[in-house]
């Protein structure tokens, strides 16, 4: 399953973007590699399950993969994936600005108006014990 997740063309366009990892001077285990930690990451967003849910059989750890995914956060590892896929998906005229849609939703109407009435507090006052 894990090479469903990631496939090693997806990799090799990706791989080069995280940090390295090395053994400390000081011992211990190897650091996991790279591919698995991320393979960990898409397979906790695709099944939706808890971090401690986590299969060991993925080669990862819960904690691993939560430390990996907060210092590729903090790296901006995501923004630069997903720049470098959509530069590629352009170069292959996969991508028309043209075609994009917008949520009505999100956008602000821009003559929303004022409120009719202040917002009322949806739960009472706590009161002292």
């Amino acid at each position: 399953m894990a090479s469903r997740l990631l496939t090693d063309e997806l990799w090799t366009q990706i791989g080069p973007l995280f940090p390295t990892y090395r053994r400390s001077h000081k011992g211990g285990r190897p650091p996991v590699d790279n591919r698995t930690v991320f393979t960990c990451v898409l397979f906790l967003c695709k099944t939706g399950i808890g971090w401690r849910e986590l299969p060991t059989e993925l080669g990862a750890s819960e904690k691993t993969v939560r430390r990996r995914l907060n210092e590729w956060k903090a790296l901006g590892l995501f923004e630069a994936i997903a720049h470098r896929l959509l530069t590629r998906l352009r170069a292959a005229g996969g991508l028309d600005l043209a075609e994009v849609l917008i949520d009505g939703g999100l956008v602000k109407a821009p003559c929303g108006g004022e409120n009719a009435a202040p917002t009322r507090p949806t739960e009472a006052a706590v009161a002292a014990n």
